[in-house]
């Protein structure tokens, strides 16, 4: 694969919304204590569950905006 079979706009997205794409592997704990206390550091006042696990902020939506901020 080279990187003129990767669609630019993918590029792009990636380009500008880097912290999106981690959001998942720096967001999910197993503790809803420990999704609190991330919640609390990046500035979201709730967590919410997400196959079991926990996560910070109301929303993935609210964590993705919330990472990108820092």
């Amino acid at each position: 694969m080279s990187w003129a079979s990767i669609p630019f706009a993918v590029v792009i997205a990636f380009a500008l919304y880097p912290m999106a794409s981690l959001g998942h592997s720096k967001g999910i704990y197993q503790s809803k204590t420990d999704a609190e206390q991330r919640a609390d550091e990046i500035g979201c006042k709730s967590v919410h569950q997400n196959n079991g696990k926990w996560m910070p902020c109301a929303d993935e939506r609210e964590l993705h905006r919330q990472l990108r901020q820092q």
